[in-house]
C-alpha cells in the first residue's frame, strides 16, 4: 500500500513539475491544426442519408471528447487512407473511449464527408494521388 501511494505521489510531482516548465500551459499545437480548430465546428448534415446523420452523431460525441470538432470538419484529410490513419490513431490515443465499432462509424462518416462536403480537394488529392 505504502508503495503505491508513493508511486501516485511521484507521479503527481512529476506532472506538476512538467506543467510548471510549461508555464502551466499546455504545449502549443502546430500552427497548421490551430487553424484548424478556429474554423467551424458543425456540419450541416440534414441533406446527409439517414445512417449518415446517425454516424455524424457518433463522431460529434466520440471525437468532440479530446479536441474541437472544428479540427476534424476543416482539416484537409479527404482521402480513406489518411482517415483511417486519423481514426486508428485517435482510437489508440483515446483508449477503450472509442470502440471499434465507434471508430467504423466515424471513419465511414468523415470518408463520406470528404467525398461531399470536400468533393473538389477530394478529386484534387485523388488525382495528385494518381489513384
Amino acid at each position: 500500500m505504502k508503495a503505491v501511494l508513493l508511486a501516485v505521489l511521484i507521479g503527481i510531482i512529476l506532472i506538476s513539475v512538467s506543467a510548471l516548465a510549461r508555464g502551466g500551459q499546455a504545449p502549443a499545437l502546430d500552427p497548421r491544426v490551430a487553424a484548424y480548430d478556429k474554423g467551424p465546428a458543425t456540419i450541416d448534415v440534414s441533406k446527409y442519408p439517414a445512417d449518415m446523420q446517425a454516424r455524424y452523431k457518433v463522431y460529434a460525441a466520440k471525437c468532440g471528447k479530446c479536441h474541437t470538432l472544428a479540427r476534424a470538419v476543416n482539416c484537409d484529410f479527404v482521402l480513406d487512407d489518411e482517415w483511417e490513419r486519423y481514426v486508428k490513431r485517435m482510437m489508440r490515443k483515446a483508449g477503450t473511449f472509442i470502440s471499434p465499432e465507434d471508430g467504423k462509424q466515424i471513419f465511414e462518416f468523415v470518408s463520406y464527408d470528404s467525398k461531399t462536403r470536400k468533393k473538389d480537394l477530394y478529386e484534387r488529392r485523388l488525382k495528385d494521388a494518381g489513384k
